[in-house]
């Protein structure tokens, strides 16, 4: 029956417990939204704060602001180096992890971490363009492999 079918399409298609679907960008951001894909949360990932060493400052986000995919949203300075974090969709940001002030060091940690004491950078409003740029953007395996490739 169509019935039974598309009731088992759609509990298939829930990605973890919590509904979130996290995707990745070739430049070591990521972003995980909500189910239905309005609102969400971006970070660097774990690859990326390894590559940086011990992160000393992060400059993050005003909220209200409004960016396209690849523009700059914050950036980050460990001992090594310093990088932007670029946007990996369209959105507006709506929080900025303040905690991150205090102790940038918390990158580090935990970073793709997205509760209250994570390494997260903004929380975000998602719009139409925003699901098509992360519809665009790697699935978990797919950045497995393609930092797998990056390891010298």
């Amino acid at each position: 029956m169509p019935t039974g079918s598309s009731t088992l399409d759609a509990a298939s298609s829930l990605p973890g417990s919590s509904g979130d679907i996290r995707k990745y960008t070739k430049d070591h951001e990521w972003v995980d939204l909500n189910a239905d894909q309005t609102a969400g949360v971006i970070g660097i990932s774990e690859y990326a704060a390894e590559e940086l060493g011990d992160v000393v400052y992060v400059e993050l986000p005003e909220v209200g602001k409004e960016l396209v995919a690849g523009d700059t949203l914050g950036a980050v300075e460990s001992v090594k180096s310093a990088a932007d974090i670029n946007s990996p969709i369209a959105c507006s940001v709506t929080a900025s992890n303040v905690v991150l002030e205090e102790k940038p060091g918390t990158i580090n940690q935990v970073p793709e971490d997205d509760s209250h004491g994570g390494g997260w950078i903004a929380k975000i409003t998602v719009s139409e363009q925003g699901r098509k740029d992360f519809a665009a953007l790697m699935d978990p395996e797919e950045y497995k492999a393609f930092t797998g490739s990056e390891e010298h």
